[in-house]
């Protein structure tokens, strides 16, 4: 009788043990048709959303597909600084924008270390050896794998299993470097899956999460090419990317007596055309133009945001103010206040303040 007890017990207790061995494996299984391969869409497109973005500092290197390890020095227009941060390269943008009409010139400090878009650092002892990495790049604004309008908000989890779809480890990525060299390095035979939700951010700080692997494929597809991804050597082109048209009609209205600063139309230099001219802007949308004894009436309109803002200006009496200007940038130092509207290359009107 003792024996059948016996018996009877070791059954129940493997029952039990097989059943919560069962419910945990199928806890933990790997799912079928979201592990990441080798090369997959899937691997690619977080590869390129990962990769060093080369663009970054293109004001020292005109490079789109490496990065100089900071911090760096250089000489800039004859200025030595020391960058030490990406929000330094405005410094470098600063010195070139004091003068229009003069040839910008930069002198990097060897030596330096470059990092290329996988993340590979080389060390570079001279200017020639950089010339050389420079031209294995794409030039301007031509078409390459690097994802710059999308990238990830870490840290991000993947599991790994074995082959009988038990987890064995879990590992953590922290940044684009870490994530990368996992997909790099990640072979066929491995079975790793992504632990979402995952949460995404794009290039206009609009943040999304993400909940499955399809899912993130098609996010990372839809928004790829969303934005300019400023592959190109006009640094100038971006001062505007927060504007707004309230932040402008406040600055214009706020600020009194503008003069103009820069005046070029069709390609020619009209600076002192509205000399002793003061203008003034007014919420209502008009302009009053005082020169000596003489007024002139305009208006003005704005429409638009970020690099992408139009402001109209029509003085009847003052033709070559008039325009569909596009708002190139806003400039506030103490003491001095200057908008810089731009159409083109051929025509561009700045009006300074005092105003601080």
């Amino acid at each position: 009788m003792k024996l059948l007890k016996l018996l009877y017990l070791f059954v129940l207790t493997a029952l039990f043990l097989f059943g919560c061995r069962t419910e945990e494996r199928e806890y933990i299984e790997a799912p079928t048709d979201e592990t990441i391969q080798p090369n997959s869409v899937i691997a690619n497109l977080m590869k390129w959303t990962a990769s060093n973005d080369g663009s970054i500092d293109n004001i020292i290197d005109y490079a789109n597909c490496f990065t100089i390890q900071l911090p760096v020095s250089v000489t800039a227009n004859g200025v030595q600084i020391t960058i030490n941060t990406i929000d330094d390269y405005n410094t470098i943008e600063a010195i070139f924008d004091e003068l229009d009409d003069d040839t910008d010139t930069i002198v990097i400090s060897y030596p330096i270390t470059i990092i290329l878009d996988d993340f590979t650092e080389v060390s570079i002892t001279n200017y020639t050896e950089l010339l050389g990495f420079a031209n294995t790049c794409n030039g301007e604004n031509e078409s390459d794998d690097d994802i710059e309008c999308i990238d990830f908000i870490y840290p991000i989890s993947a599991s790994v299993f074995n082959v009988n779809n038990e987890l064995i480890d879990t590992l953590y990525f922290n940044d684009d470097s870490e994530l990368y060299s996992f997909l790099d390095e990640i072979e066929s035979s491995d079975i790793v899956s992504l632990n979402f939700p995952i949460t995404v951010i794009l290039y206009d700080d609009t943040q999304l999460i993400v909940n499955s692997q399809s899912e993130l494929e098609l996010t990372i597809q839809d928004f790829a090419n969303s934005c300019d991804e400023d592959d190109d050597y006009d640094f100038n082109d971006d001062d505007c990317n927060n504007c707004t048209p309230s932040q402008l009609e406040s600055v214009l209205t706020d600020c009194s007596n503008w003069i103009v600063d820069k005046l070029e139309r069709f390609g020619n230099d009209y600076d002192d055309f509205y000399d002793g001219y003061v203008f003034n802007f007014f919420t209502d949308g008009s302009i009053v133009v005082e020169y000596g004894s003489n007024t002139h009436y305009g208006t003005w309109s704005t429409s638009g945001t970020g690099n992408n803002i139009v402001v109209e200006i029509d003085i009847p009496d003052l033709s070559y103010c008039n325009n569909n200007w596009n708002l190139h940038e806003i400039q506030q130092n103490a003491g001095e206040t200057k908008v810089d509207f731009r159409v083109g290359d051929d025509d561009r009107l700045r009006y300074e303040s005092t105003c601080n």
